[in-house]
């Protein structure tokens, strides 16, 4: 069974080691400075995963000759090195805003924050199995063919389909809190132990049906809100990413400009 948000579960845990074994450093000898070799090393590997975290997603989303792998195990690797490499970035500071590494930090924190919340938007997008966006009309289709398969069961099960049909109607609208989400399993299982043990395959079946029915039908009215709240977030985050990324590269030739060139 595969693990919920598994990608956010694994970039805590790498951050927690990193951040045990950054403690360590700094409590045997010293916080580790930016110019140094480790402050240095945590700055241009987390700097590396935030460029992995932009160009190899933006290249699988966008072009068709980089279509390796499913999209969402990319977008995956997008949060976990989205989430990893800026905090491997704030650790390089040494926890000295001054000037452009102020500013690019605080930027690091907007985009991360404003990474957040279009994951949720787009988790709000139907999606098929490989990521790709779900059009409305294949969502209609999707309904069609599930009440033509509940009309089916309704002709060739008229009384069994009565008592689900009466649950339903009797839970209809009953779904936000977990109380009620929890009364209504209850009320299915109920029904499914009142059945002979030839239906209760059947009773499951049309419970299965019955959810999936009602999570297109939300799927399909929240549809257009979803990607109007996608399209303007993108909106957003596009350009804070290239002003954050713009001046990390300004930040990168200072750097070197005054460790090689001035000595």
């Amino acid at each position: 069974m595969r693990i919920r948000n598994i990608e956010l579960w694994a970039a805590f845990l790498v951050i927690a080691v990193i951040s045990a074994a950054y403690v360590g450093v700094a409590l045997l000898s010293e916080v580790p400075a930016a110019s140094g070799f480790l402050g240095h090393s945590l700055g241009i590997i987390g700097f590396v995963l935030m460029l992995m975290t932009e160009i190899l997603y933006s290249l699988r989303k966008r072009y068709t000759f980089a279509r390796w792998g499913k999209l969402q195990h990319w977008l995956s690797f997008h949060i976990f090195t989205g989430l990893v490499g800026p905090y491997l970035v704030l650790l390089h500071t040494s926890w000295k805003f001054n000037g452009l590494a102020g500013i690019l930090m605080l930027l690091t924190v907007i985009i991360v924050i404003s990474g957040f919340v279009g994951r949720y938007f787009y988790t709000a997008v139907p999606r098929a199995a490989d990521g790709t966006l779900i059009e409305a009309e294949q969502i209609k289709q999707m309904i069609a063919q599930s009440q033509e398969q509940l009309e089916h069961w309704r002709g060739a099960y008229p009384n069994l389909v009565k008592k689900v049909e009466s649950l339903v109607s009797s839970s209809a609208g009953k779904r936000s809190s977990t109380r009620a989400t929890a009364a209504i399993r209850q009320r299915w299982r109920r029904l499914e132990g009142e059945v002979s043990a030839e239906n209760r395959e059947l009773v499951h079946k049309f419970r299965v049906l019955w959810d999936r029915q009602v999570v297109l039908q939300r799927q399909l009215e929240s549809m257009a809100g979803a990607r109007r709240l996608l399209a303007i977030w993108h909106t957003v985050h596009v350009p804070i990413g290239v002003a954050l990324f713009t001046i990390a590269f300004i930040h990168i030739l200072g750097a070197l400009y005054f460790a090689t060139f001035l000595h």
